[in-house]
């Protein structure tokens, strides 16, 4: 089979061919039909996070060390079947829940395998779908996803997943007032439709790049707004009606975290997604002035992508953008993502 792998971190993703992986146990093998370029692939490539002030996060000081087939939004078709799995049929299409755990710790049993402290997530850990077949330790990791189609559906496995799990902590207040939504990208793309499939009161999508606005806008945002304008928050406000209750924010910059902040009501919950990295540009005592909530959303759980999934196959979560490229494209992905060149996702389709 062929896949592309990371050698060296910040160095182009190499290409490669090798065997078809054997299936021992309750493994099951998926013959990849889309996989996800997601931001945190471009962490992942970069070998880590910046932390400010200097600092940063390795990678390779956490147990993640090259070579690294990257990819954990993998849709395909299940092409063989482990002595020990079941439930499970071949020649089906299945969406992966990438986010596995150790399977044994109180976090994992309680069913948050996506905060186990020994993770083992596919794409990260293991190989992920940046490959023609992926492996998959266990049938319970398959969400079927009949007739639908792989490339609208795997960004449900990441963009998806990360956005319900982050909305839903918000509670009830997403039907009183519209949410704030700093970041118009895959994941940006993906709350407009989750906030409509929970009847919500509709988003306000934050982004510096016009073309993002537009495709919010198209999208259903109730208002785009240029985050970089001086005025930005005054905006903000204008189109929630007031400061915000609930603000968003997944890009995870100093500048997206400090507008955010501003923008929010005493008492209202800023929930924190993005990964791009710095420190909190917060004034301490404004924290408890505000009688602010500052929330950290890590993905989501088995049980919240099979709720967005049943979602989708009902038709209240709409396909975002995508663009579909070859597998041999994958470092013209990465980059494209870097630079903002995609509105929604960058697909690669073996």
């Amino acid at each position: 089979m062929k896949y592309v792998y990371i050698q060296e971190f910040g160095e182009p993703l190499l290409g490669g061919e090798k065997p078809e992986p054997a299936l021992s146990g309750t493994e099951v093998l998926i013959r990849v039909k889309a996989a996800g370029v997601c931001h945190s692939d471009l962490h992942l490539w970069e070998g880590g996070y910046d932390l400010g002030q200097g600092r940063k996060l390795s990678l390779k000081d956490r147990g993640v060390t090259p070579p690294i087939t990257m990819g954990h939004e993998t849709a395909g078709e299940l092409m063989a079947v482990g002595p020990d799995a079941e439930g499970v049929a071949i020649g089906e299409s299945y969406l992966v829940y990438p986010w596995i755990g150790c399977g044994v710790c109180p976090t994992c049993r309680n069913g948050f395998e996506n905060y186990c402290g020994n993770a083992a997530y596919i794409g990260v850990h293991r190989d992920g779908g940046y490959a023609e077949c992926l492996r998959v330790p266990h049938p319970r990791y398959l969400l079927p996803i009949g007739d639908l189609d792989p490339a609208d559906v795997a960004p449900l496995a990441c963009s998806g997943v990360t956005t319900y799990s982050a909305v839903k902590k918000f509670g009830a207040q997403i039907k009183d007032q519209p949410v704030v939504v700093i970041g118009g990208g895959g994941l940006g793309q993906m709350c407009i439709q989750v906030l409509r499939a929970l009847d919500g009161a509709g988003a306000v999508v934050v982004d510096l790049d016009p073309a993002k606005r537009e495709a919010a806008v198209a999208a259903g945002a109730l208002a785009a707004v240029d985050g970089g304008a001086p005025d930005a928050a005054a905006r903000i406000a204008a189109a929630v009606g007031g400061p915000a209750f609930s603000v968003l924010d997944l890009v995870g910059s100093p500048q997206s975290a400090a507008l955010a902040f501003d923008c929010l009501a005493k008492g209202g919950t800023l929930v924190m997604v993005g990964l791009f990295g710095g420190t909190a540009p917060w004034s301490l005592p404004l924290i408890p002035i505000k009688a602010a909530r500052i929330l950290g959303s890590l993905v989501g759980n088995l049980g919240e992508l099979r709720e967005l999934l049943d979602l989708a196959r009902a038709g209240r979560i709409k396909p975002i953008p995508v663009t579909r490229l070859p597998l041999d494209r994958a470092n013209d992905a990465l980059v494209g993502l870097r630079r903002g060149e995609f509105v929604g996702r960058a697909i690669l389709c073996p």
